[in-house]
């Protein structure tokens, strides 16, 4: 296998990224030992800047780290899982609120074209999961800055990764697209209506019913 050629930046971050998204992507599988010397020969590094990285996923929550056996990939219990939702739930339901009493016309017209453009993901012709998913988290994201607040903004992001490591269980549950779809509707609809506290009572049973599919 040929060395990739990294960019300039910390060499330790950009191994990070790399790894984040395989493990995003599934190439690295929950459970699954992580092979310093096959990936630091893959990349053409030493092996210094990839334990930095593992040190990274490792405190985002992404790779376990066992005495004398290694790293692993993070396998999420049913109780991480709850942990996870429960915490994204406060966190962004309390976003939406925010959204809906202060945002501007214009803002919450982005919103709804990002909603316009999840519906047309979700159409029973196209359906596209990968997409649908890529669209959702940019409205997640979007609202986020919308309401804000960059502390709340980081907890979402490191309790985002580690949902992530399951979140192609909970696309294999059949009509979840439909109902995360129908759920985002009832956000939308509350934040168009100014509505902040029906906008982060939406937001909790979106969460309630994604944690529901994924366990």
């Amino acid at each position: 296998m040929a060395a990739l050629s990294l960019s300039p930046r910390a060499l330790y971050e950009e191994v990070a990224e790399l790894l984040r998204q395989r493990i995003f992507n599934r190439e690295l599988e929950p459970g699954s030992w992580i092979d310093e010397l096959k990936i630091a020969e893959a990349y053409g590094i030493s092996r210094t800047p990839l334990r930095e990285a593992l040190k990274v996923l490792a405190a985002e929550g992404l790779v376990t780290m066992k005495v004398r056996r290694g790293a692993y990939v993070t396998e999420v219990s049913e109780r991480d899982l709850t942990d996870v939702y429960h915490l994204l739930a406060l966190l962004e339901a309390d976003a939406a609120g925010v959204v809906a009493a202060t945002a501007s016309e214009p803002q919450i017209r982005e919103l709804q074209t990002l909603h316009d453009e999840l519906e047309a993901a979700a159409r029973p012709e196209v359906q596209d999961r990968e997409r649908f998913f890529e669209i959702n988290e940019r409205f997640h994201t979007r609202l986020l800055e919308i309401a804000n607040n960059r502390w709340r903004d980081q907890m979402v992001a490191d309790l985002r990764k580690v949902m992530k490591l399951n979140r192609h269980n909970s696309l294999l549950k059949s009509g979840r697209i439909g109902e995360s779809l129908n759920e985002h509707r009832a956000v939308i609809a509350a934040i168009a209506a100014r509505d902040a506290a029906l906008a982060m009572q939406r937001m909790q049973e979106h969460f309630k019913n994604g944690l529901e599919a994924a366990i």
